[in-house]
């Protein structure tokens, strides 16, 4: 990140009133998780005809964080973008619904690995010189848990991933973060990179009211030539395949069978 660039964005983060944060938040479009995922018959990836598809459930929460922050006076705008196909307006309506001011559609229809997604959101966060950047911290289809870290690496910013809790401090924002031995807190200079943890908040419904007039709310569409970012990718996909099914479990009479069971069936004693 230049020198330039982040004195701007300092700038702007204190420019005006108290209410001058701007969030952008990124969501994607993914199979319902109340689905069972189908694999195609010749195994080149998942059956998507007639499924239902949904925001993914960590991006609610992206969004919802967001929206708590400008509850607080600490944000002034949301600005909530997805890459994907035409039809992901539908999801960023919903995220419109539930509290953004705008949104924007980069219009793809290739299968994008995380570093493509990373690239082309660094170029909207270039567009839009946001002073907070909040993501999931992984999307329910790949769970790869890996565009939020190369977009922090690509724009320079700082990053606080797995966040279960967020407390803005002027040009600074406090992260609790979830990890293996238990909560770590960051302090990190804004602008900066989040990514959601599951008990960073409930994400609320949207009203009628509020679905109806995100309907009038502006939506802008791109494409990744527009944003001057190729598609390329060094990874391609072989086979996709469904896990193996479970062998169904037993039930045992006694302490002994099960160890017996144990030893000379499932030889794991």
């Amino acid at each position: 990140m230049s020198l330039a660039r982040f004195a701007s964005a300092q700038s702007n983060l204190f420019e005006g009133d108290e209410e001058s944060m701007k969030v952008l938040v990124a969501v994607k479009r993914v199979v319902d998780y109340n689905v069972k995922v189908r694999v195609k018959p010749d195994n080149s990836g998942v059956d998507l005809a007639n499924v239902k598809m949904s925001m993914n459930p960590f991006c609610e929460i992206a969004v919802e964080e967001a929206v708590r922050l400008k509850e607080k006076k600490v944000a002034s705008e949301i600005v909530v973008v997805s890459i994907g196909p035409n039809a992901a307006q539908e999801q960023l309506r919903t995220a419109l619904a539930l509290g953004g001011d705008r949104a924007i559609l980069v219009e793809t229809n290739d299968e994008l690995g995380s570093l493509a997604v990373a690239k082309l959101l660094k170029a909207v966060v270039d567009k839009e010189q946001p002073q907070l950047v909040i993501l999931g911290k992984q999307a329910i289809d790949s769970d790869n848990n890996q565009t939020g870290q190369m977009l922090a690496a690509l724009t320079g910013y700082p990053q606080g991933t797995f966040a279960s809790k967020l407390e803005a401090d002027g040009d600074k924002i406090k992260v609790t973060r979830e990890i293996d031995g238990g909560l770590q807190i960051v302090e990190l200079a804004l602008p900066a990179v989040i990514t959601t943890d599951l008990r960073l908040n409930e994400p609320r419904y949207a009203s009628l009211p509020n679905i109806m007039k995100a309907k009038k709310k502006p939506l802008d569409i791109l494409k990744p030539e527009d944003l001057g970012v190729s598609l390329s990718s060094s990874i391609k996909v072989l086979k996709v395949e469904a896990p193996a099914e479970r062998s169904p479990g037993i039930k045992v009479a006694s302490v002994a069978e099960l160890v017996e069971k144990l030893k000379n069936e499932a030889k794991v004693i």
